[in-house]
Formats: structure tokens, C-alpha cells, sequence
């Protein structure tokens, strides 16, 4: 008897620190759609902040290290750190097409906030992406995700994510660091330590002065 192939929820971000919000809706997206495992995977080099004029992400190392952090005690969590060690910038499209290789039997499944799929036609080869996964969309205040204009003749898998509305972001939390505010309440403690071991969010040391 062959096993069921495996569902794999992706979840990918600069995580920027990663946070509770991040944390919430990994677990939700696992029992929700009954996930085998979520995959974080911390850009490279987000290509879309950059060429906005954003500033750079912190270095991937001390991104990685938070990722890890953040996700620990969680079997079913794993971080895949191939978009920060591969050249270039960071196209989801093409770490799928790496993880379609390497896992020719799984179902895959990408998980988004609403910002993010309402821009996904501004994606590399988004048709592509829609023909290998479905998208587990976390949607805002109970309305329901809105595609893009462009989806429309293109096949689509969706599906909501009902994640309550947590008023936590990566940009607040810098600010809060560069204020002096006990930040462990958004990032978690293991995070919060850790960007005040690196000097991380402060304009001074490894991160980037906050936006």
C-alpha cells in the first residue's frame, strides 16, 4: 500500500522579526488544512521591498536565527533556508519548483496574507505558481480574500484562513526596539532576547535603523 503523499503548507516572508501574528497563523494553517508540516522560508533577497526603495532586510543570519527561534518546539514547523543561501533574488516560484523536484508526490499549499494576494499578478510567473499549489489566504476582519483582476480565466485553488485580527507587524516592533519597549508581548520571548543580544532594530549594529 503506498502512504499518502505528504500536504506541505510553505510559508515564506523577510521575517523581519518574525512574531506572534507569523506564529498564529503557522498553527493555524496546520490544523486548519491539516498540514504534515509548514516550511519557513526567510527571503533572500525580497525582491519587491528592494526595487520599492525599502530598506535592506538584516542580515539572513540573524533573520535565520529568529525563524528558529520563534518556531522551536514545534515538530511539525521546519525551517528551509534555501531562498537566503540562493543567489540573487528571492522568486517563491522558483523554490517550489526546487521542492516539486525534490518531493514529486506532495501537495503543496502557500500561505498569504491578503496584502500579499492582492498583489500576487505582480508576482515572477505567478500562472505558473497557480498550476502548482493552493493558496491558504489569511483574510482581514472576516472579509472574505479579493484576487487580482488577473486571476480571472485562470484556474484557482483558495482557501481561507480564518486567523483573528492581531495587531502586530515586523515595522512596529522596530520602532518599539528603537524606543526602548519590551517588545517580548509581539516577538515572543526567545525573539525579543535575542534582538537585544545582537543590538538588533537600534540604528547601531547588525540591523537596519527602523522604518
Amino acid at each position: 500500500m503506498n502512504p499518502r503523499p505528504l500536504h506541505i503548507g510553505l510559508f515564506g516572508g523577510t521575517f523581519d522579526p518574525p512574531h506572534r501574528a507569523h506564529v498564529a497563523l503557522a498553527h493555524l494553517a496546520l490544523t486548519h488544512l491539516g498540514l504534515d508540516e509548514v516550511r519557513w522560508m526567510p527571503a533572500g533577497r525580497p525582491w519587491q521591498k528592494l526595487s520599492s526603495g525599502g530598506p535592506a532586510p538584516t542580515d539572513a543570519v540573524h533573520r535565520v536565527a529568529m525563524v528558529a527561534l520563534a518556531i522551536q518546539g514545534e515538530p511539525r514547523f521546519v525551517l528551509d533556508e534555501r531562498e537566503v543561501r540562493r543567489q540573487g533574488p528571492s522568486y517563491t516560484v522558483d523554490s517550489v519548483r526546487e521542492l516539486k523536484a525534490e518531493h514529486p508526490l506532495a501537495q503543496w499549499t502557500l500561505i498569504i496574507g491578503q496584502d500579499q494576494f492582492s498583489r500576487l499578478d505582480t508576482w515572477k510567473d505567478w500562472p505558473q505558481l497557480l498550476q502548482w499549489v493552493t493558496l491558504a489566504v489569511a483574510g482581514r476582519s472576516g472579509t472574505p480574500p479579493v484576487p487580482p483582476d488577473a486571476f480571472k480565466g485562470h484556474p484557482l485553488r483558495l482557501c481561507e484562513l480564518p486567523l483573528p485580527d492581531m495587531p502586530v507587524s515586523s515595522t512596529q516592533i522596530r520602532q518599539a526596539v528603537a524606543q526602548g519597549e519590551d517588545i517580548s508581548p509581539l516577538a515572543g520571548d526567545a525573539v525579543a532576547r535575542y534582538i537585544a543580544q545582537h543590538h538588533l532594530y537600534q540604528g547601531t549594529g547588525a540591523g537596519p535603523a527602523p522604518v
